[in-house]
């Protein structure tokens, strides 16, 4: 299986943020530093909202060189930064759009991917976003295959479809393997407790019993 790449936020935001600039606003890109911490920055489409000074962006972007991920681009006296994501991780267009949102915003479910790609990519339907997110997950099999990029996470309460989260940040602890876990536990737990009720029953029981048959 290839490299799992493990990011920290700071470096998910720089990240998801050159991949959004640079489909959504190519007359500007590649970004000057200036213009990547405000895209870090911005209030709108983040989630969480952040407040990153330029030195933590500055960090962020040598680590994110180092890995492969970003080029740095000599233009006149102003440095300016891009990403490598294409390549680095082997993603089309369609792919690109869905981690660049899952990078700034989170999890989030197969319909409400779609709706907000339109900027980067137009899905023609929510079945497209799902398979997208698939192909993702399922990168594994030959030594020198990518790493899974996305994971599908438990469905919450309440709600109709279960959302899908990037890998690049590290494994994601609520995914349905391990609310299977939970529940199972939760069941084991609950079963147990249902026979120490039924024992605790059985012994009153014969505690009337033998209060009765003495007197």
């Amino acid at each position: 299986m290839g490299e799992m790449l493990t990011l920290n936020p700071v470096e998910v935001r720089v990240l998801g943020a050159l991949i959004e600039k640079g489909i959504t606003t190519p007359e500007y890109y590649p970004l000057s530093l200036n213009a990547l911490v405000n895209a870090c920055n911005q209030r709108s489409n983040r989630e969480p909202v952040m407040e990153l000074a330029e030195a933590d962006v500055r960090t962020a972007l040598f680590d994110l060189e180092q890995m492969g991920l970003v080029r740095v681009l000599a233009e006149g006296r102003v440095s300016k930064f891009e990403h490598l994501v294409y390549g680095r991780l082997s993603l089309g267009r369609p792919e690109i759009a869905v981690l660049g949102l899952l990078l700034l915003r989170g999890p989030q479910t197969a319909a409400e991917l779609r709706a907000r790609a339109e900027r980067m990519y137009a899905f023609d339907e929510t079945a497209a976003v799902s398979a997208v997110l698939e192909r993702m997950a399922a990168r594994r099999g030959a030594e020198d295959a990518p790493a899974p990029l996305v994971v599908q996470m438990a469905r919450q309460p309440g709600a109709r479809e279960s959302r899908w989260m990037h890998l690049l940040g590290g494994e994601v602890a609520s995914t349905p393997g391990s609310a299977a876990a939970v529940s199972e536990a939760r069941s084991d737990g609950g079963d147990r407790m249902a026979a120490l009720e039924a024992a605790v029953r059985s012994l009153e029981e014969r505690v009337r019993a033998l209060e009765e048959a003495g007197r």
